[in-house]
């Protein structure tokens, strides 16, 4: 706790908020959640340290809301601690009223044994949600643990997959009708010199599969889009729906090795305990996601796996890539709930299980998670706590810390 406090308080050196008034709507019951009342670390590093230059936290021109954390943890796929800065920024393109809050977050980290990443994830609103532009950028060095298709090998049955990736998702999105838009988009994963980190295993017999296992691994294809979004703010999600449609066309005449086609269905719901009371975190959480690869030439790090949904949030508990398959059916629950009056502190109670298929059948054996988690309260500008969260499952545990909530 101690380690976590000095590091909030190492941010707040370098983070600011601006913005015309701390609310938030709550699409579809008009209600105004009112967080400048609210305390978050800012609040605290003020009060203790009083700096002499104290900048407004809200003003009635600016509605930018930024946050910045460095600390140490665990990356997925486990290969070793590392240093992670993660930065989120906030802001208003539009009315208040009308219009949701566009974010972007940057989570560059280095495990000082060769492992970096730099991804980059923006979700941006345009004046009065007219328009709505999703984007992914990365670029990643590694090695990463990989265990083959479906759950046929233990969790200590498993092989180092090195290689270096670039990842260029856009995907652009016109309202059709209010919290319903539809578009299209462009994808590319661009894996170089996949191969085993261990000189003894061949990657191909390891797994079993034909496809992107050895050399490099290039997959470049347009998607359709559909999404039905009622939340207002999808760093820190009050009651509402959530759902993404996002079907894949990856043809050799856009440069893909292989032609293949997959489609991801995510869906997401958020149910307040106490709507009487807009200003207390008492909410219960769902979400679930079907993802499949229609071909069975699909490069096999472009199959569906855990932890690799589009945010990498998934499978908490669960090491990334421990299930990879054609197919995967994923589902989460939690429960969020204020411990301070003041919004400062909070908990959640989160479990998630999935199915996947490769070596069985779906359906026919289901992997699941738990944990739980402290929230403490970092920007209320934008709403945004400071996640630690513990999840555990056969044979793995961690603490994962993040800006902003899983789902």
């Amino acid at each position: 706790m101690y380690k976590l406090l000095a590091a909030a308080f190492l941010c707040l050196l370098t983070a600011t908020t601006y913005g015309q008034n701390a609310t938030t709507i709550v699409p579809g019951n008009n209600t105004v959640r009112d967080t400048a009342n609210q305390t978050d670390v800012i609040d605290i590093y003020r009060s203790i340290f009083k700096p002499k230059t104290r900048k407004p936290r809200f003003s009635e021109d600016k509605t930018v809301y930024f946050s910045i954390l460095p600390f140490g943890g665990q990356v997925p796929g486990g290969t070793g601690k590392a240093l992670i800065t993660s930065t989120t920024a906030g802001i208003y393109l539009g009315p208040r009223q009308t219009t949701n809050i566009s974010s972007a977050t940057f989570t560059p980290y280095l495990n000082f044994r060769g492992r970096f990443g730099l991804p980059l994830r923006t979700s941006i609103w345009l004046p009065n949600n007219k328009w709505t532009v999703q984007g992914d950028t990365r670029f990643l060095v590694y090695p990463q643990y990989t265990w083959g298709l479906g759950n046929k090998n233990g969790y200590l049955d498993r092989t180092l997959v090195d290689y270096k990736y670039i990842r260029f998702y856009q995907s652009v999105l016109k309202r059709l009708k209010p919290y319903l838009f539809a578009g299209i988009g462009y994808d590319l994963d661009y894996r170089i010199d996949v191969r085993s980190d261990e000189p003894n295993i061949d990657l191909k017999e390891f797994t079993g599969y034909n496809y992107g296992v050895n050399g490099n691994s290039f997959s470049s294809g347009v998607t359709l889009n559909l999404l039905y979004d009622t939340r207002n703010n999808s760093i820190n999600p009050l009651p509402g729906a959530y759902a993404n449609v996002i079907y894949r066309v990856n043809p050799k005449f856009l440069g893909s090795q292989e032609n293949w086609t997959s489609l991801y269905v995510d869906v997401r719901k958020y149910i307040s305990m106490n709507p009487g009371k807009p200003n207390q975190q008492n909410t219960l959480a769902f979400w679930s996601y079907l993802w499949k690869a229609f071909s069975n030439k699909t490069p096999y790090l472009d199959l569906p796996s855990t932890g690799w949904d589009p945010y990498n949030r998934s499978a908490r508990g669960i090491d990334q890539n421990r299930y990879r398959g054609r197919t995967l059916l994923y589902f989460e629950t939690e429960y969020r709930r204020d411990i301070t009056n003041d919004g400062l502190l909070g908990f959640v109670v989160f479990t998630n299980v999935n199915t996947v298929s490769g070596s069985k059948s779906l359906f026919t054996s289901w992997h699941p998670a738990a944990g739980t988690g402290l929230r403490i309260k970092f920007n209320k500008g934008a709403n945004t706590n400071i996640g630690v969260d513990y999840g555990f499952s056969q044979g793995y545990r961690a603490i994962m810390l993040n800006l902003g909530e899983a789902f």
